[in-house]
């Protein structure tokens, strides 16, 4: 089962990652002002990725492989790691629509 850990930047920005059962990190959040904001964008995840319409699909400059997690308004909630191929990306993208749902909630603040 995955887990969500919730951190604090050295900016004092709240920020989230999505590990699978493995450790590994498969989703990463951008910066919130307040830990309720954060805490919001956790629940948008695990609604969110169960809609394969709101992962973008994208591919960098430099040839590696990566996808955004969107909210139905459209705003990006979490991004992937670069990956070496589509296969890994699109491996990366179910590993989050099967963690994110049922994932604990951690803190490291």
């Amino acid at each position: 089962m995955g887990t969500f850990l919730i951190s604090k930047r050295k900016n004092d920005e709240f920020q989230f990652v999505l590990k699978a059962g493995n450790g590994q990190v498969i989703l990463a959040s951008e910066g919130y002002t307040t830990k309720a904001a954060c805490d919001n964008g956790i629940e948008s995840v695990k609604k969110n990725s169960q809609d394969d319409a709101r992962f973008d699909k994208l591919e960098s400059k430099n040839g590696k492989f990566y996808f955004n997690l969107k909210a139905t308004n459209g705003q990006i909630i979490g991004n992937s790691e670069m990956y070496e191929s589509i296969a890994a990306r699109d491996n990366g993208i179910e590993s989050v629509k099967k963690n994110a749902p049922d994932a604990d909630v951690k803190e490291d603040l």
